[in-house]
């Protein structure tokens, strides 16, 4: 699965235990960063406990930005070095609430079908030969 992937690898520290959320970073000195700049196949959340990685959180990153675009809300908060970026605040249990698995599934269907050969055009038709005489 993970063979030959680009994987953008974040950390979520003592805030998400608090808080139940975790920050996706979407800009940077007013510039497009995190979700919105990176070319990764996979974006993995590492959910840590003082040094240790409690759990991670493995996404599709083309299904974390649908995911995020499909929320009904999302909290977007400035932060980092100088408050100078930008992210959501994204509530774990929101992330697998059946609203937003609905709307994965809806995607999902829709690169389906979007992907699968249409049967409309791929019919042959022979043509009887015709005779000059």
């Amino acid at each position: 699965m993970l063979q030959n992937s680009k994987i953008e690898v974040k950390s979520e520290r003592g805030m998400w235990q608090k808080t139940g959320n975790i920050a996706i970073e979407y800009q940077s000195y007013g510039k497009p960063s995190g979700i919105d700049a990176t070319e990764s196949d996979y974006w993995f959340h590492n959910l840590c406990i003082g040094k240790d990685t409690y759990a991670t959180l493995v996404f599709k990153t083309e299904v974390l930005r649908k995911i995020i675009d499909s929320l009904d809300y999302k909290k977007s908060v400035s932060g980092g070095d100088h408050n100078a970026s930008r992210m959501y605040l994204l509530n774990i249990q929101k992330l697998f609430s059946s609203d937003v698995i609905k709307a994965f599934k809806e995607h999902d269907d829709y690169e389906n079908t979007k992907n699968k050969p249409s049967s409309k055009g791929n019919a042959t038709t022979k043509k009887k030969p015709t005779s000059d005489t």
